[in-house]
Protein backbone atom coordinates (compact mmCIF):
# COMPACT_ATOMS: atom_id res chain seq x y z
CA UNK A 1 0.00 0.00 0.00
CA UNK A 2 1.32 3.45 -0.93
CA UNK A 3 1.91 5.66 2.13
CA UNK A 4 0.02 8.93 1.88
CA UNK A 5 1.39 12.12 3.36
CA UNK A 6 -0.60 13.44 6.29
CA UNK A 7 -0.40 16.79 8.06
CA UNK A 8 -1.53 17.31 11.64
CA UNK A 9 -2.28 20.89 12.67
CA UNK A 10 -2.28 21.47 16.44
CA UNK A 11 -4.10 24.59 17.60
CA UNK A 12 -6.89 25.94 15.43
CA UNK A 13 -6.96 29.57 16.44
CA UNK A 14 -6.30 32.42 14.02
CA UNK A 15 -2.91 31.00 12.99
CA UNK A 16 -3.87 27.33 12.85
CA UNK A 17 -6.97 28.01 10.79
CA UNK A 18 -4.87 30.09 8.38
CA UNK A 19 -2.35 27.24 8.13
CA UNK A 20 -5.22 24.89 7.33
CA UNK A 21 -6.54 27.14 4.58
CA UNK A 22 -3.08 27.64 3.07
CA UNK A 23 -2.21 23.92 3.29
CA UNK A 24 -5.35 23.11 1.32
CA UNK A 25 -4.72 25.86 -1.23
CA UNK A 26 -1.11 24.68 -1.68
CA UNK A 27 -2.33 21.07 -1.98
CA UNK A 28 0.33 19.92 0.48
CA UNK A 29 -1.15 16.55 1.44
CA UNK A 30 -4.16 14.33 0.73
CA UNK A 31 -4.99 14.13 4.44
CA UNK A 32 -5.09 16.89 7.08
CA UNK A 33 -6.22 16.43 10.69
CA UNK A 34 -7.11 19.30 13.02
CA UNK A 35 -6.30 18.92 16.73
CA UNK A 36 -7.28 21.31 19.49
CA UNK A 37 -8.14 21.06 23.18
CA UNK A 38 -11.36 22.79 22.13
CA UNK A 39 -12.74 19.86 20.20
CA UNK A 40 -15.70 21.84 18.88
CA UNK A 41 -13.34 24.44 17.43
CA UNK A 42 -11.26 21.78 15.69
CA UNK A 43 -14.40 20.08 14.39
CA UNK A 44 -15.83 23.34 13.08
CA UNK A 45 -12.65 24.39 11.29
CA UNK A 46 -12.21 20.95 9.74
CA UNK A 47 -15.84 20.75 8.68
CA UNK A 48 -15.78 24.24 7.19
CA UNK A 49 -12.54 23.50 5.32
CA UNK A 50 -13.87 20.19 4.04
CA UNK A 51 -16.65 22.09 2.27
CA UNK A 52 -14.02 23.73 0.04
CA UNK A 53 -12.53 20.47 -1.21
CA UNK A 54 -15.22 19.54 -3.78
CA UNK A 55 -14.08 22.59 -5.79
CA UNK A 56 -12.76 21.73 -9.25
CA UNK A 57 -9.49 23.51 -8.49
CA UNK A 58 -8.60 21.20 -5.57
CA UNK A 59 -7.76 17.50 -5.43
CA UNK A 60 -9.69 15.25 -3.07
CA UNK A 61 -8.17 16.30 0.25
CA UNK A 62 -9.56 14.60 3.35
CA UNK A 63 -9.94 17.10 6.22
CA UNK A 64 -11.16 16.06 9.65
CA UNK A 65 -10.68 16.61 13.38
CA UNK A 66 -9.28 14.21 15.94
CA UNK A 67 -7.19 13.72 19.06
CA UNK A 68 -3.44 13.51 19.56
CA UNK A 69 -3.51 9.84 18.59
CA UNK A 70 -3.88 11.07 15.00
CA UNK A 71 -0.23 12.19 15.16
CA UNK A 72 0.95 8.56 15.10
CA UNK A 73 1.07 8.35 11.30
CA UNK A 74 1.51 12.04 10.47
CA UNK A 75 4.28 13.04 8.09
CA UNK A 76 4.36 16.60 9.40
CA UNK A 77 3.01 18.22 12.56
CA UNK A 78 2.51 21.99 12.55
CA UNK A 79 1.96 23.41 16.04
CA UNK A 80 0.36 26.78 16.72
CA UNK A 81 -1.23 25.89 20.07
CA UNK A 82 -1.38 28.49 22.83
CA UNK A 83 -2.33 32.18 23.14
CA UNK A 84 -0.74 35.00 21.15
CA UNK A 85 -0.09 38.65 21.91
CA UNK A 86 -3.24 40.72 21.81
CA UNK A 87 -3.59 44.49 21.28
CA UNK A 88 -3.05 46.35 24.54
CA UNK A 89 -0.34 44.02 25.82
CA UNK A 90 3.38 44.79 25.78
CA UNK A 91 4.52 44.35 22.19
CA UNK A 92 7.07 41.62 22.82
CA UNK A 93 6.53 37.93 22.01
CA UNK A 94 8.79 36.93 24.89
CA UNK A 95 6.10 37.89 27.44
CA UNK A 96 4.16 34.84 26.30
CA UNK A 97 6.67 32.42 27.83
CA UNK A 98 4.89 32.16 31.16
CA UNK A 99 1.71 31.00 29.43
CA UNK A 100 3.02 28.95 26.56
CA UNK A 101 5.86 26.99 28.15
CA UNK A 102 3.24 24.94 29.98
CA UNK A 103 1.04 24.70 26.87
CA UNK A 104 3.88 23.35 24.74
CA UNK A 105 5.03 21.04 27.50
CA UNK A 106 1.55 19.50 27.61
CA UNK A 107 1.36 19.27 23.81
CA UNK A 108 4.75 17.60 23.49
CA UNK A 109 3.90 15.11 26.23
CA UNK A 110 0.86 14.08 24.19
CA UNK A 111 2.58 14.07 20.79
CA UNK A 112 5.52 11.96 21.97
CA UNK A 113 3.15 9.31 23.28
CA UNK A 114 2.44 8.54 19.63
CA UNK A 115 5.40 9.65 17.51
CA UNK A 116 8.89 11.05 17.30
CA UNK A 117 9.07 10.27 13.61
CA UNK A 118 7.03 13.15 12.17
CA UNK A 119 8.73 16.39 11.17
CA UNK A 120 7.53 18.90 13.77
CA UNK A 121 7.25 22.58 12.79
CA UNK A 122 6.76 24.95 15.72
CA UNK A 123 4.91 28.26 15.36
CA UNK A 124 3.85 28.98 18.96
CA UNK A 125 5.41 32.09 20.50
CA UNK A 126 7.81 32.90 21.99
CA UNK A 127 9.02 30.81 19.09
CA UNK A 128 12.66 30.32 20.06
CA UNK A 129 11.74 29.47 23.65
CA UNK A 130 9.05 26.94 22.72
CA UNK A 131 11.34 25.43 20.07
CA UNK A 132 14.15 25.01 22.59
CA UNK A 133 11.77 23.39 25.08
CA UNK A 134 10.26 20.98 22.56
CA UNK A 135 13.56 20.08 20.89
CA UNK A 136 15.62 19.48 24.03
CA UNK A 137 13.28 18.13 26.72
CA UNK A 138 11.34 15.37 24.94
CA UNK A 139 14.00 13.25 23.20
CA UNK A 140 12.86 14.37 19.77
CA UNK A 141 15.47 13.48 17.11
CA UNK A 142 17.77 16.38 16.27
CA UNK A 143 16.69 18.26 13.17
CA UNK A 144 13.22 16.73 13.02
CA UNK A 145 11.79 19.49 15.21
CA UNK A 146 12.37 23.11 14.30
CA UNK A 147 10.65 26.46 14.57
CA UNK A 148 9.55 28.73 11.75
CA UNK A 149 11.93 31.25 13.31
CA UNK A 150 12.79 34.24 11.15
CA UNK A 151 11.19 32.71 8.06
CA UNK A 152 8.41 35.27 8.48
CA UNK A 153 10.78 38.18 9.16
CA UNK A 154 12.68 37.18 6.04
CA UNK A 155 9.51 37.26 3.96
CA UNK A 156 8.69 40.70 5.40
CA UNK A 157 12.24 41.89 4.75
CA UNK A 158 12.06 40.80 1.12
CA UNK A 159 8.68 42.51 0.66
CA UNK A 160 9.84 45.82 2.15
CA UNK A 161 13.18 45.90 0.33
CA UNK A 162 11.52 44.89 -2.96
CA UNK A 163 8.96 47.68 -2.57
CA UNK A 164 11.76 50.19 -1.95
CA UNK A 165 13.39 49.30 -5.29
CA UNK A 166 10.17 48.37 -7.13
CA UNK A 167 11.30 44.84 -8.01
CA UNK A 168 9.86 41.35 -7.61
CA UNK A 169 10.35 40.29 -3.99
CA UNK A 170 11.36 36.81 -5.15
CA UNK A 171 14.50 38.35 -6.67
CA UNK A 172 15.62 39.60 -3.25
CA UNK A 173 18.19 37.29 -1.67
CA UNK A 174 18.94 37.69 2.01
CA UNK A 175 17.96 36.69 5.53
CA UNK A 176 16.71 38.00 8.82
CA UNK A 177 18.50 36.09 11.58
CA UNK A 178 18.40 35.62 15.35
CA UNK A 179 15.22 35.81 17.39
CA UNK A 180 11.73 35.60 15.96
CA UNK A 181 10.92 38.87 17.62
CA UNK A 182 12.23 42.30 18.49
CA UNK A 183 15.96 41.49 18.23
CA UNK A 184 15.79 39.95 14.74
CA UNK A 185 18.24 41.58 12.33
CA UNK A 186 19.10 41.48 8.62
CA UNK A 187 22.43 39.97 7.57
CA UNK A 188 23.16 42.87 5.22
CA UNK A 189 26.50 41.41 4.18
CA UNK A 190 24.59 38.61 2.38
CA UNK A 191 21.85 40.70 0.74
CA UNK A 192 21.55 41.17 -3.00
CA UNK A 193 18.86 41.69 -5.63
CA UNK A 194 19.37 39.69 -8.79
CA UNK A 195 23.03 39.25 -7.86
CA UNK A 196 23.60 42.99 -7.32
CA UNK A 197 25.16 43.57 -3.85
CA UNK A 198 23.16 45.72 -1.46
CA UNK A 199 25.69 48.57 -1.44
CA UNK A 200 25.35 48.95 -5.23
CA UNK A 201 21.55 48.83 -5.45
CA UNK A 202 21.04 52.60 -5.40
CA UNK A 203 23.17 52.95 -8.54
CA UNK A 204 21.10 50.38 -10.46
CA UNK A 205 17.54 51.21 -9.41
CA UNK A 206 15.71 54.53 -9.29
CA UNK A 207 14.31 55.26 -5.83
CA UNK A 208 12.74 58.24 -4.13
CA UNK A 209 15.46 58.19 -1.46
CA UNK A 210 18.62 56.21 -0.70
CA UNK A 211 18.34 52.99 1.26
CA UNK A 212 18.39 53.52 5.02
CA UNK A 213 19.45 50.12 6.36
CA UNK A 214 18.71 50.87 10.00
CA UNK A 215 15.23 52.17 9.25
CA UNK A 216 14.40 49.23 7.01
CA UNK A 217 15.57 46.76 9.67
CA UNK A 218 13.39 48.50 12.25
CA UNK A 219 10.44 48.52 9.82
CA UNK A 220 10.67 44.73 9.43
CA UNK A 221 10.23 44.27 13.18
CA UNK A 222 7.61 47.02 13.50
CA UNK A 223 5.40 45.79 10.65
CA UNK A 224 4.37 42.76 12.71
CA UNK A 225 2.89 45.09 15.30
CA UNK A 226 1.29 47.23 12.60
CA UNK A 227 -0.61 44.14 11.47
CA UNK A 228 -1.46 43.18 15.06
CA UNK A 229 -2.78 46.61 16.01
CA UNK A 230 -4.76 46.90 12.76
CA UNK A 231 -6.53 43.53 12.62
CA UNK A 232 -5.98 42.12 16.12
CA UNK A 233 -3.68 39.25 15.18
CA UNK A 234 -1.19 38.09 12.56
CA UNK A 235 -1.80 34.86 10.68
CA UNK A 236 -1.57 35.03 6.89
CA UNK A 237 2.18 35.58 6.53
CA UNK A 238 3.16 32.99 9.13
CA UNK A 239 0.76 30.44 7.63
CA UNK A 240 2.46 30.86 4.27
CA UNK A 241 5.87 30.54 5.91
CA UNK A 242 4.92 27.35 7.73
CA UNK A 243 3.44 25.79 4.61
CA UNK A 244 6.49 26.76 2.59
CA UNK A 245 8.63 24.84 5.12
CA UNK A 246 6.24 21.89 5.05
CA UNK A 247 6.46 21.77 1.26
CA UNK A 248 10.26 21.85 1.43
CA UNK A 249 10.11 18.75 3.61
CA UNK A 250 7.44 16.90 1.60
CA UNK A 251 9.22 17.59 -1.70
CA UNK A 252 12.71 17.02 -0.25
CA UNK A 253 13.69 20.36 -1.76
CA UNK A 254 17.05 20.91 -0.08
CA UNK A 255 16.06 24.57 0.19
CA UNK A 256 17.95 27.05 2.34
CA UNK A 257 15.96 29.28 4.66
CA UNK A 258 16.38 30.53 8.23
CA UNK A 259 14.64 28.41 10.88
CA UNK A 260 15.06 28.08 14.62
CA UNK A 261 16.90 25.13 16.17
CA UNK A 262 19.07 24.70 19.30
CA UNK A 263 22.63 25.74 18.51
CA UNK A 264 25.56 23.44 19.14
CA UNK A 265 28.46 25.88 19.34
CA UNK A 266 27.95 27.90 16.16
CA UNK A 267 29.42 31.37 16.74
CA UNK A 268 30.29 30.22 20.27
CA UNK A 269 26.61 29.86 21.21
CA UNK A 270 24.96 27.00 23.10
CA UNK A 271 21.88 26.59 25.32
CA UNK A 272 19.73 28.66 22.99
CA UNK A 273 17.57 28.23 19.91
CA UNK A 274 17.53 30.91 17.22
CA UNK A 275 17.45 31.22 13.45
CA UNK A 276 20.33 30.58 11.08
CA UNK A 277 20.14 29.68 7.39
CA UNK A 278 19.42 25.95 7.28
CA UNK A 279 19.23 23.19 4.69
CA UNK A 280 15.68 21.76 4.74
CA UNK A 281 15.11 18.25 3.40
CA UNK A 282 12.73 15.35 3.97
CA UNK A 283 14.61 14.79 7.23
CA UNK A 284 13.92 18.30 8.50
CA UNK A 285 16.95 20.48 9.23
CA UNK A 286 19.77 18.52 7.68
CA UNK A 287 22.38 21.18 8.31
CA UNK A 288 22.72 24.62 9.90
CA UNK A 289 24.87 27.00 7.87
CA UNK A 290 27.12 29.14 10.05
CA UNK A 291 27.69 31.72 7.32
CA UNK A 292 30.32 34.42 7.59
CA UNK A 293 28.88 37.44 9.41
CA UNK A 294 30.29 40.93 9.80
CA UNK A 295 31.39 42.12 13.23
CA UNK A 296 28.16 44.13 13.61
CA UNK A 297 26.05 41.13 12.61
CA UNK A 298 27.88 38.90 15.09
CA UNK A 299 27.21 41.46 17.80
CA UNK A 300 23.52 41.49 16.85
CA UNK A 301 23.38 37.69 16.87
CA UNK A 302 24.84 37.47 20.35
CA UNK A 303 22.49 40.20 21.59
CA UNK A 304 19.59 38.23 20.17
CA UNK A 305 20.84 35.07 21.88
CA UNK A 306 21.15 36.92 25.20
CA UNK A 307 17.56 38.13 24.90
CA UNK A 308 16.27 34.59 24.34
CA UNK A 309 18.50 33.09 27.03
CA UNK A 310 17.15 35.50 29.62
CA UNK A 311 13.65 34.10 29.05
CA UNK A 312 14.91 30.51 28.95
CA UNK A 313 16.55 31.07 32.34
CA UNK A 314 13.46 32.75 33.77
CA UNK A 315 11.42 29.79 32.53
CA UNK A 316 13.88 27.33 34.17
CA UNK A 317 14.72 25.73 30.81
CA UNK A 318 18.48 26.33 31.11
Amino acid sequence: MIKKNKIAIIGLGHVGSAVLARAIACQLAPEIVCIDTDEKKAHGEALDASHSTPCTYLPGIKVYSGGFEECKDASIIICSGGPSIIPGEKLDRLILAERNVKVIGDIMAEVTRYTRDAIFIMITNPLDVTTYLAATKFDYPAGKLFGTGTTLETLRFKRILADHYNVDAKDVQGYMLGEHGNSAFPAWSMVNIGGIPVDQLDSYFETKKPLDKDKLAADVVQTAYDVLMSKGWTNTGIAMGACRLAKAVLFNEHCITPVSTPLQGEYGLTDVALSLPSLITENGVQKRLAIHLSDKELKNLHASADSIKAVLKASHLI
